[in-house]
């Protein structure tokens, strides 16, 4: 009888060995499956950096609260503030043909898509994250389709607060109230030592257009005209403030130039244009320019008011003013 007993007790002690390493080896696979499913510290890491690309802001845009990306990477540009955001170092995407052709940026937009408010399409292939527009800018309803579109009216705000509101709305304001302070110590140097060459009662003025157009141009109509009459405290003649004191600006004709032409000139001349005027003695026996104090400069280079193109400007209107 024990010998029977004994097979059976071997028996039963391996059937037992045999369930305890089945339930050891489904509990390994278990913890396995569940080490799987769950991922790992630097893969949850990851993702939260990811994640981080699509956080927002909130800007208060003269049209309401707007939500726009914290870090922007992709930027349509569709008015002439494309200067304030390579100027606060902003990727930009896209930019409009005036932008395009400012020859000041040609180095920085070299790699940048042309693009058109009238092809909206174009704006889409890019795939902005933000675009930037005039009030007036066409197609704004399709945009806001494809991206967050913040829009200014010009002038609504003077220049300076218009570069700040550029660095707000790409989350760039300390950067942008910095530049300006920078700016504004720079501009005001530079108008002292001007005055004190020239005579603070010269009078200067801020010409542009050619034979069939000619303008001229109050203290807010870019063209250098906000650093001459505000920055730098400038005179500007009599004649000029009353005429472009409605609307900024003034249409002129050659019968009537001279009374316009202060002791100094700024004209912003579009190379392509016919400046033929230049050729009459009715320009010729204008004081200032008898006095080669006409300084010509590229209009393309010249029209805006962004960071980029103020720095430009100063730059040539201090050189010109000092004869350097």
């Amino acid at each position: 009888m024990k010998k029977l007993l004994l097979p059976l007790l071997i028996l039963t002690l391996l059937l037992l060995s045999a369930c305890g390493n089945n339930a050891s080896n489904n509990s390994s696979s278990s913890n396995t499956a569940a080490a799987t499913s769950t991922p790992a510290p630097e893969a949850s890491a990851t993702a939260s950096a990811d994640n981080s690309s699509t956080d927002t802001i909130t800007y208060e845009s003269e049209t309401g609260p707007i939500e726009v990306p914290a870090n922007p990477q992709r930027v349509v540009v569709l008015a002439g503030y494309a200067g304030n955001l390579l100027a606060l170092d902003i990727p930009l995407a896209g930019v409009d043909s005036y932008i395009k052709a400012n020859p000041n940026f040609q180095d920085q937009l070299k790699d940048v898509a042309e693009v058109s408010e009238e092809n909206v399409e174009s704006i889409l292939n890019l795939k902005p994250d933000l675009i930037i527009a005039s009030s007036d800018t066409k197609n704004l309803d399709k945009m806001k389709q494809i991206a967050p579109v913040v829009t200014y009216t010009y002038n609504k705000v003077d220049y300076l607060t218009q570069i700040l509101e550029i660095g707000k709305a790409v989350n760039q304001e300390q950067k942008a109230a910095d530049w300006i302070a920078d700016f504004k110590a720079r501009a005001q140097a530079a108008g002292e030592e001007i005055k004190a060459k020239i005579g603070a009662d010269s009078t200067i003025s801020v010409i542009e257009g050619d034979s069939k157009n000619l303008y001229t141009f109050g203290s807010a109509w870019g063209r250098g005209t906000e650093i001459i009459y505000q920055a730098m405290g400038l005179k500007m003649p009599d004649k000029v403030k009353e005429m472009t004191a409605k609307d900024g600006y003034f249409n002129l004709s050659l019968e009537i130039l001279p009374d316009y032409m202060g002791d100094y000139v700024i004209y912003s001349k579009d190379p392509a244009g016919d400046a033929s005027f230049q050729e009459t003695s009715t320009y010729k026996d204008i004081p200032a320019v008898k006095s080669n104090h006409v300084y010509e400069i590229d209009a393309t280079s010249f029209y805006f008011n962004d960071a980029l193109s103020l720095d430009y400007q100063l730059d040539f209107i201090t050189k010109s003013l000092l004869g350097n």
